[in-house]
């Protein structure tokens, strides 16, 4: 492959005055904290005895400021489009990947506008994708894959072999542990583990940070799986963006970003052998509650399909609120959980494809920030021309091209094989 015209100082200040752009215009916009519910919306459904739903209206929504002005926003994001347009045109490959990006902003700010109301979740069908999506002509939809592997897992959770270990590590110990596995990968670059008394999650990862409830429970694979999803990916796919010389909106992922993000960090659970059925059951279980909330299903609803699974009132409320966070109890989801399992197929069907291709080079380009699976080929060529370098960062198993690309081979050559004939043929041997 030739190498690439290195590009001109002017071009790549030109590049970074309209990333930086980008960076600063997104930073108030703060999606998880202006949808979630606040401690009265739980404390009223459990004195209602879980019996009524969450009282949630447009009018709660516009009690909790967005921290910034929609209509400035959304004039500011589309300023930057036009400056696009008129520094680097219309078909320059960046020009084309900021002013996507730009876009993408714009519907997130339109859809936090609408908190409350069925426009909410159409824009949050958009921007995270639905149940009933398909990959390809032809193929499951995303709810027909969360329930071919529910039925395979539901085996699975039956045996008592596969029972986790009990949870017995609080949240300070947690960060302990945490902040030690931080400094032996990240060691000076600033990143911490620290407490916080206001995620819906159990644990979740900002710029420098990884942020676990006070309150939560952790055993020491679950500490293994943060390890791997949250800094291995999040933490190191954040480090790499910020250290983009010229393309510096690879610091922060807009929502088409946060499936690959979520994708590869699933991933990195299987390919570690970090996650667990019990684990991969949880993110399908919120793939069928999305699935039911599109088909119709209120907060009870959910709330009671989460009892069902053997989940008690407390994690069926938060799995609940997950749902329809940024809507009413009746009304249509949030469908953000769906990037778990979507990220996955199509991250791994990336590689997959690149190294039946003869280019698994292209992989551990994934992690030069919070990339997109669209944007690779352009990245590829970015990355030959200086405009954006290589991830500082790897995870081990994406340094080892040789192992990976043996691993994915064999993949590719199995997934060819016939399924249900493979089940009879080896009927008698099972």
């Amino acid at each position: 492959m030739s190498k690439k015209a290195v590009k001109t100082s002017a071009y790549l200040t030109e590049v970074k005055a309209l990333s930086d752009r980008i960076v600063k215009a997104q930073q108030p916009i703060r999606i998880l904290d202006a949808i979630k519910w606040d401690d009265s919306i739980k404390q009223a459904f459990f004195e209602g005895n879980c019996k009524k739903p969450p009282v949630v209206t447009p009018d709660y929504y516009q009690k909790r400021p967005l921290g910034f002005d929609p209509n400035e926003k959304k004039h500011e994001f589309y300023q930057i489009e036009r400056d696009l347009m008129r520094k680097l045109g219309q078909l320059n490959p960046l020009s084309v990947i900021m002013r996507r990006i730009c876009k993408e902003y714009l519907d997130v700010v339109r859809m936090l506008e609408t908190r409350g109301k069925p426009t909410f979740s159409n824009i949050s069908q958009e921007l995270y994708g639905s149940s009933q999506d398909v990959f390809h002509v032809g193929d499951p939809t995303i709810a027909n894959l969360g329930s071919m592997m529910e039925a395979t897992l539901s085996q699975l959770l039956k045996l008592d072999f596969l029972i986790e270990e009990p949870k017995t590590i609080n949240a300070k110990d947690a960060v302990a542990i945490l902040n030690e596995k931080i400094q032996a990968v990240f060691p000076g670059d600033g990143l911490r583990a620290m407490l916080s008394d206001g995620i819906v999650a159990d644990a979740a990862a900002g710029t420098d940070y990884i942020k676990l409830r006070a309150d939560a429970l952790f055993n020491m694979r679950d500490l293994r799986v943060l390890e791997v999803h949250e800094i291995w990916v999040h933490l190191g796919t954040t480090l790499n963006g910020l250290a983009q010389p010229y393309c510096t909106f690879l610091g922060k992922g807009p929502p088409s970003a946060t499936v690959t993000q979520e994708g590869l960090a699933v991933l990195m659970e299987i390919l570690t052998f970090s996650s667990t059925p019990n684990r991969l059951m949880r993110l399908i279980n919120r793939v069928r509650a999305i699935t039911l909330a599109e088909e119709g299903a209120d907060f009870i609803d959910i709330f009671n399909f989460f009892k069902d699974k053997g989940l008690d009132n407390e994690e069926s409320y938060t799995l609940s609120s997950r749902v329809f966070r940024g809507s009413s109890s009746d009304g249509m989801p949030f469908t953000k959980d769906l990037t778990y399992i979507k990220g996955f197929v199509l991250t791994y069907n990336f590689m997959r494809l690149a190294v039946n291709k003869g280019k698994p080079d292209r992989i551990p380009l994934l992690f030069c920030g919070k990339t997109m699976i669209e944007d690779m080929k352009v990245l590829v060529d970015l990355v030959e021309e200086g405009t954006v370098i290589a991830p500082r960062f790897l995870p081990p198993q994406f340094k080892d091209l040789m192992g990976l690309s043996s691993w994915l081979s064999f993949s590719r050559f199995m997934s060819s094989m016939n399924f249900r004939q493979l089940e009879q043929d080896y009927s008698n041997v099972l």
